[in-house]
C-alpha cells in the first residue's frame, strides 16, 4: 500500500502562483509514476501531468504547458507541482495519484489516489 497526502492549496488571485506538495509513504518500491490530476466543480476529474517515478520524464496536458511545474524529491519521497500565472479555470480540487505505470496515469487510472487539496483562482 501507498499512502498519498497533498498539501498546499489555497487561494489566490489570478495570475498569482501556488506550490502543491505530495508526501508518499508505504510501499514506494512498487511505484513507477506520479501525477496530478483536477477537478472542477460540476466537472469529470481530468489529467493535469505525469512524471516517471525513475527517470524524471513528464507530460502535461496542453493547458497548463509553460505554466506548471512537475518535479520529485525521491530521497524524500516527495512530488511538487509548481503552479504560475494561474487562471480562474485552474481552480478545482487538485489530486495526487500513484501508479505502477506511466500509461495507466496518462489514462486516468492510478492505483492510489491522495485525499486532495483545493485551489481557488479568484480575484
Amino acid at each position: 500500500q501507498v499512502q498519498l497526502v497533498e498539501s498546499g492549496g489555497g487561494l489566490v488571485q489570478p495570475g498569482g502562483s501556488l506550490r502543491l506538495s505530495c508526501a508518499a509513504s508505504g510501499s514506494i518500491f512498487s511505484i513507477n509514476a506520479m501525477g496530478w490530476f483536477r477537478q472542477a466543480p460540476g466537472k469529470e476529474r481530468e489529467f493535469v501531468v505525469v512524471i516517471n517515478w525513475n527517470n524524471g520524464n513528464t507530460d502535461y496536458t496542453d493547458s497548463v504547458k509553460g505554466r506548471f511545474t512537475v518535479s520529485r524529491d525521491k530521497a524524500k519521497n516527495m512530488v511538487y507541482l509548481q503552479m504560475n500565472d494561474l487562471k480562474p479555470e485552474d481552480t478545482g480540487a487538485y489530486y495526487c495519484a500513484a501508479d505502477r505505470g506511466v500509461a495507466d496515469l496518462l489514462r486516468g487510472l492510478a492505483d492510489y489516489w491522495g485525499q486532495g487539496t483545493q485551489v481557488s483562482v479568484s480575484s
